[in-house]
């Protein structure tokens, strides 16, 4: 009895199934993601000429074989600010240009650094072969965005010379992909046109444009702060941040990623200790200013005063409120709305945009990380170290407003009886610097050597 023909339909799948049946043992293979699966189950036909071939996932990983620095561009749109050309070449030969701004590109090498930590010389500096970069800069005008071209292209050099963990990683490939931005260049039809500075070809980086490492404080928000204007940065508590600029208005600009801005440096402290030594000495001699705006008292340990008086600085404090004294009284004002005496009030005006910056004590729900906060003096001492030195002061010494006539014998004494000019006090020797330094000063010295 003969066997019975199987369907049409059946020998059809056999010829199908005949590439997958190609080996004589199930072989394990991981073309499912981390499963095992033997390869005659592969929903994949060999194709002609596969046979025996091993195949090689990485094969195919995209990686740069090469990045170079073209010029640098400098856009209006939505405001001025300067753009980086780079020219990547991936493993494909392929080249595409990509335009990053210095911000991103020093974001993208902190983070680079916190993935490596080893390699950034985090651990011991000896260990450091990841690149140094300077930070941004308060304002990029054309002349930084040019001397940095020599930096950059140096660090990108020193990039793609890293071992392949770090020159490969996905973070650095990211990056440097195209991005819609990239593709999307600034039309013409703008006001102004973008401007494109392209580097010489025979450019040589020169030494003295590779600048060193540049160490901005850190500093921790100790509550949330909500900005009033386009030019502040919001804060939130917990926010770590490098300081910029320390004005003596009270308003630091700082940064924070791709973020920057002005701050009221009353929401700020130093990471490293509480008692780093920032604000100068109380000066009981006093130096001369005038209001050149109105301020009403809202504490008690501040001081009211009217435009145009004159008063005399005692203490110049980091967080722009300033202990001024007026006759025997003392107290705290916003160093904004003080002139020095002598110099031109109404440009000082000009320059009073925003108010005074609020006050350590006025902020709810501060949180400090310090165990104990820094200490300040109190205005008691304040009034008791200003009346015993004007006690020791002779009364003609006391600056201030003076008649036309006191002025001219004050000049015909001088020029009678000139008076002995205090001796210079010497230098203190660099190592007496240091031991009276911070513990946070001198680590970032030496990280920096």
């Amino acid at each position: 009895m003969s066997a019975p023909r199987e369907p049409e339909e059946a020998q059809k799948l056999k010829e199908e199934a005949k590439p997958y049946l190609h080996a004589p043992c199930p072989l394990l293979t991981r073309d499912r993601g981390d499963f095992l699966f033997p390869a005659y189950l592969s929903l994949s036909p060999q194709r002609p000429g596969e046979e025996g071939a091993a195949r090689n996932p990485a094969m195919g990983d995209p990686f740069i074989r090469h990045i170079a620095l073209l010029g640098f561009e400098k856009r209006y749109a939505p405001s001025q600010h300067y753009v980086y050309m780079f020219l990547v070449k991936w493993q494909d030969l392929s080249e595409k240009v990509v335009y990053r701004r210095f911000t991103e590109i020093y974001e993208f090498h902190k983070i680079l650094k916190e993935m490596f930590p080893i390699e950034a010389g985090d651990i011991n500096p000896e260990n450091r072969i990841i690149p140094h970069l300077p930070a941004p800069r308060w304002f990029d005008g054309q002349r930084v965005a040019e001397s940095r071209q020599g930096t950059l292209t140096e660090y990108c050099n020193s990039l793609m010379n890293l071992p392949g963990k770090i020159s490969r990683c996905p973070h650095l490939l990211n990056f440097f992909k195209v991005r819609p931005d990239d593709l999307k260049l600034p039309t013409d039809s703008q006001v102004k046109k973008p401007e494109t500075y392209l580097m010489p070809r025979d450019g040589k980086s020169n030494a003295a444009d590779i600048t060193g490492p540049i160490i901005l404080q850190t500093y921790r928000a100790i509550a949330d702060y909500e900005k009033s204007s386009g030019s502040e940065m919001a804060l939130a508590t917990g926010d770590v941040v490098d300081v910029v600029e320390k004005s003596q208005s009270g308003w630091w600009f700082c940064q924070m990623k791709t973020k920057r801005g002005w701050v009221p440096a009353s929401y700020l402290e130093p990471l490293d200790s509480p008692d780093e030594a920032e604000d100068p000495e109380p000066n009981y001699a006093g130096e001369p200013y005038i209001t050149i705006k109105a301020y009403t008292a809202l504490l008690e340990d501040e001081i009211s005063l009217e435009q145009g008086e004159t008063i005399e600085v005692i203490h110049k404090l980091l967080d722009g409120w300033w202990v001024i004294r007026k006759e025997d009284v003392t107290g705290y004002f916003p160093s904004m709305y003080l002139q020095q005496a002598g110099q031109d009030t109404d440009q000082a005006q000009s320059r009073i945009k925003r108010g005074a910056p609020p006050r350590r004590s006025s902020i709810r729900n501060a949180h400090s990380i310090h165990q104990r906060s820094r200490k300040r003096l109190s205005q008691d001492t304040y009034r008791r170290n200003s009346v015993r030195f004007l006690q020791q002061r002779p009364r003609g010494a006391r600056p201030g407003p003076r008649s036309p006539g006191s002025a001219l014998k004050e000049e015909s004494l001088k020029t009678e009886r000139p008076k002995p000019q205090p001796a210079v006090p010497p230098r203190p020797s660099a190592d007496l610097i240091l031991h009276r330094c911070s513990e946070s000063t001198k680590r970032k010295l030496a990280s920096a050597v």
